[in-house]
């Protein structure tokens, strides 16, 4: 029999396959709004609004997801992870990338977790399709707040060198294809803006526009289109050798110039300096150059089964500044063994979490304008509880209180409740 000291086992790479499937209810509160706004193709006195994209209650198959990862060893990893349907990250929904090459990334070398001691001083490097280093990647709902929404919701074509000096100190230095500036309603939906049923003379779209903010939206493609965006962070970590509790805190920024425009799939809008511009580039909110800075902080705390993750965001988008905060807190309580079926554990876990999260727009929309949402302040609180079920199934329940403050003053909620039956297996 071979051993583990075997030299042509150790040489072999350690394959794990998976695949996820993503099962909804959504319920989403109708609203819509008026906007100072009119085409010269709609007929006279017609007026359009931004509203819920798809109100009402419905049952929905949300996602299907294959993953695959190769190691050998810690010094070479790779990871692939397509997702099929992504019907919350299509942007407009109804006609958005339908098979998405969400992850696809080699990387030299070992990538210390957060809140974790690098087990010396070291470097990788890892290039291809992923997150950007300042996301939080273990979120505990379904939902996302205002500020992952905005900034760093999806991954970027680049590269990365991440560089361990000692067990504590930490650089981290990027490069990657800049996601474009587009626009989405932040609850579970995107909504349809610039689908080719909004070319018709008096369009009625099945899914409407949703109520807007600005995002870094998402690339469906694997290359690198766009202008490329540079970024640097520096963080400092404290953990126990076994990893339970942790806390590290990372300082970060990012650039770019905006490029004059970018096509997105499935609409004949552009982004960047083009969607800013507004409608025909006729109604343009007051950009003053073409830079997209970003600088902020996160803070990651683990404690046992608590888990705390926080950050804050200052943002520069071709002088129109905004800023956001966004708070995660989460308690995992692993469940004793009282009820099995088939041999399996029947309730295997409880996790409530809670986050907050804001965004404040510092600038103004112009008197003529579709999308005067963009200018508003947002509040969100997202509240909810994940349960396991068996070993690879759980269910999510949320609740999110989506607040936003009009320039004159006036408050309104664009609320949604979303269950999420998520259903994992793994070789």
């Amino acid at each position: 029999a071979q051993g583990a000291d075997d030299p042509a086992a150790a040489s072999r790479p350690k394959v794990k396959i998976g695949l996820e499937a993503k099962g909804n209810y959504r319920r989403s509160d109708e609203n819509r709004f008026t906007v100072p706004f009119h085409p010269d193709s709609l007929p006279p006195g017609a007026k359009i609004f931004e509203e819920t994209v798809d109100a009402g209650s419905h049952y929905e198959l949300s996602n299907v997801t294959l993953f695959g990862d190769a190691a050998w060893g810690r010094r070479f990893t790779a990871h692939v992870k397509i997702d099929f349907i992504d019907l919350y990250d299509r942007n407009p929904t109804s006609t958005g990338q339908k098979v998405d090459v969400d992850e696809a990334w080699i990387r030299f070398g070992a990538e210390t977790l957060p809140a974790t001691l690098a087990p010396r001083s070291g470097a990788y490097f890892k290039l291809g399709k992923f997150a950007k280093l300042e996301r939080q990647n273990d979120r505990h709902l379904e939902s996302y707040g205002l500020v992952s929404t905005a900034f760093n919701r999806f991954e970027e074509t680049g590269a990365e060198l991440g560089v361990d000096l000692g067990r504590h100190l930490y650089l981290k230095v990027r490069a990657a294809a800049g996601n474009p500036v587009f626009m989405r309603d932040p609850n579970a939906l995107a909504g349809d803006n610039g689908t080719p049923v909004f070319r018709q003379p008096d369009p009625h779209p099945a899914l409407q526009s949703g109520v807007l903010i600005l995002y870094n939206a998402h690339y469906a493609n694997l290359d690198l289109d766009g202008k490329l965006e540079t970024g640097a962070g520096i963080g400092w970590r404290v953990a126990d050798e076994e990893g339970r509790n942790g806390l590290d805190l990372l300082a970060w920024a990012n650039e770019r110039k905006l490029a004059d425009t970018v096509e997105i799939h499935g609409t004949f809008y552009g982004g960047d300096l083009d969607i800013l511009n507004g409608p025909l580039a006729k109604f343009p909110f007051p950009i003053k150059n073409d830079e997209k800075r970003e600088a902020g902080g996160n803070v990651w705390l683990y404690l046992g089964g608590l888990s705390f993750f926080g950050q804050y965001v200052d943002q520069d988008l071709a002088g129109l500044p905004r800023k956001g905060l966004e708070g995660e807190a989460a308690w995992r309580f692993d469940l004793p063994l009282v009820w099995a079926v088939g041999g399996h554990q029947l309730f295997t876990f409880i996790a409530p979490a809670v986050r907050y999260s804001r965004l404040d727009n510092n600038f103004v929309s112009p008197p003529v304008t579709p999308t005067p949402s963009w200018a508003w302040d947002w509040e969100k609180v997202d509240a909810g509880l994940r349960l396991g079920l068996f070993s690879g199934v759980d269910v999510t329940v949320e609740h999110a209180d989506n607040q936003f403050i009009l320039k004159s003053g006036a408050k309104r909620h664009n609320n949604e409740v979303l269950a999420t039956l998520r259903w994992r297996i793994q070789s």
